[in-house]
């Protein structure tokens, strides 16, 4: 029984072993995620601020509040 139990704990920390390494993502991960989203988001900006996308979303407004009238 005692062979039984030591190798049940010993599959049970090994196992928490394993996710302890595969947690997450690292400093460096997380650094470079940061890094492409702020690169989406000044992209998107810039896309969203420019003439032809601003009077057509300015039409869309100006559409959904007239309601149909």
């Amino acid at each position: 029984m005692f062979k039984a139990v030591r190798a049940r704990m010993g599959a049970m920390t090994g196992r928490a072993r394993a996710a302890r390494r595969d947690a997450g993502m690292v400093t460096s991960e997380y650094a470079m995620g940061i890094v492409a989203a702020v690169a989406f988001a000044v992209v998107l900006y810039k896309v969203v601020t420019s003439g032809e996308v601003s009077a057509e979303l300015q039409d869309i407004v100006k559409q959904a509040l007239d309601g149909g009238a």
